[in-house]
């Protein structure tokens, strides 16, 4: 099994400032290589570059400039050539398909913040106590930098990335040969119906509230966003003023406090499903179609016109959707599954709040309103978040026993 690590980096002033500089080397690499790859496709003769041709010169890159690009890890440097390559296969895989594209862009100071170091011991090290007491990361060009550590590493590390999230430094280790640690088995199973009232429902009636983060964050970060907008900046971005810096590091901090407050909350509802449960039935849900915006309805009788397409009201509903972090969290869910030994069994999402669990009638009129349940055909009653969390418990058991 594979895992991710994550832990937070105590570097001291002299250690912050060299990572600051490799980011800042890794990101002119970036670019540069970017550069010479469009430069390359606007030429009269149309040449390619690959990443085999700009690793091959990096030896030189590196021999040139000794005290900047020359002080850090050659492999993260590739890794760096690396992820440029992967960006336009993306663009080049979207074109193909018909997809907006999305072209590679340079990189500014605020859109790259990880340097990866693709194998253990090259570059960099991890060492760690047998006691976890005393964890330190070896960085090439930067020194052994302290880690709090908070919890035991399992398995082998195989790579190790540094990521810096607004003055904070972060080390994410990538390992495998991850041993399962099954809980025992409780003999449950459920269905899990996603909603924007409740965070979530089971099929034995139980609501998962939803912590609404992001509205309960939501006037002091328009505050903040406020402030950054009539904050006194210039054209260019170096020469931006003290207090408009100041407004820009207050909202990355709001979000980032958002982001963890989401989070957290995810991890602890994920580890008491799976704890409470040995299979987790849950909808397969195509949540960026979900959350797209209304295309406009051009009105035939008056061109130059749209008819009403319910825009506002999905704006809301989107907004809600997107703040419960419904993809985050089913991912989170099936991460803690599979350390436990459980299941996590996805099903189609396709009318589970419209068919009735006792007859089997599908209709829209079924759904009351947003909270009951009503069968049209025989009268079944229940609430409605729970009907849909049985037929998914359902469709799940389906599922299991033609897999038999």
């Amino acid at each position: 099994m594979k895992r991710s690590y994550k832990f937070l980096l105590r570097p001291t002033t002299r250690q912050a400032r060299a990572l600051g500089d490799m980011l800042d080397d890794h990101r002119h690499l970036y670019n540069a290589a970017l550069q010479e790859r469009r430069d390359a496709y606007r030429h009269p003769s149309a040449t390619s570059v690959r990443y085999g041709d700009q690793s091959a010169q990096l030896r030189d890159i590196r021999t040139a400039d000794a005290e900047g690009q020359g002080r850090w890890s050659f492999s993260s440097q590739q890794a760096t050539l690396r992820r440029l390559t992967k960006a336009f296969a993306g663009f080049f895989r979207r074109v193909k398909v018909g997809d907006k594209p999305g072209s590679p862009r340079f990189k500014g100071r605020g859109r790259f913040d990880t340097v990866e170091f693709p194998k253990d011991g090259d570059g960099c090290r991890w060492d760690s106590t047998p006691d976890d007491r005393q964890t330190r990361v070896r960085l090439q060009g930067v020194g052994h930098v302290r880690v709090h550590q908070h919890r035991p590493v399992r398995g082998r590390v195989k790579t190790v990335s540094v990521k810096r999230e607004g003055t904070r430094w972060f080390v994410v280790l990538s390992c495998d040969e991850v041993p399962v640690e099954p809980l025992p088995e409780t003999g449950n199973t459920a269905g899990i119906d996603m909603g924007v009232v409740h965070f979530a429902t089971t099929s034995d009636g139980q609501h998962v509230e939803n912590p609404r983060c992001g509205r309960r964050l939501a006037d002091e970060l328009a505050e903040a966003q406020r402030h950054l907008a009539t904050s006194p900046t210039r054209k260019r971005a170096r020469d931006r003023t003290k207090k408009h810096r100041d407004a820009a590091r207050k909202v990355a901090k709001l979000h980032a406090k958002l982001r963890r407050q989401r989070a957290d909350y995810h991890h602890k509802t994920a580890l008491a499903l799976v704890g409470s449960y040995d299979t987790s039935a849950v909808e397969d849900l195509n949540i960026a179609g979900m959350t797209r915006t209304p295309a406009p309805k051009p009105d035939p009788d008056q061109p130059g016109t749209f008819l009403p397409n319910q825009a506002t009201a999905k704006a809301g509903l989107n907004k809600s959707i997107l703040d419960a972090g419904w993809g985050q969290f089913l991912g989170t869910l099936a991460d803690k599954a599979e350390k436990a030994g459980r299941r996590v069994v996805p099903v189609d999402a396709r009318n589970t709040s419209r068919t009735c669990p006792d007859c089997g009638h599908v209709d829209g009129g079924n759904r009351v309103s947003q909270a009951e349940f009503g069968c049209q055909r025989c009268g079944y009653t229940a609430n409605a978040d729970v009907v849909g969390a049985a037929n998914i418990a359902f469709r799940a058991g389906l599922v299991l026993r033609s897999a038999a």
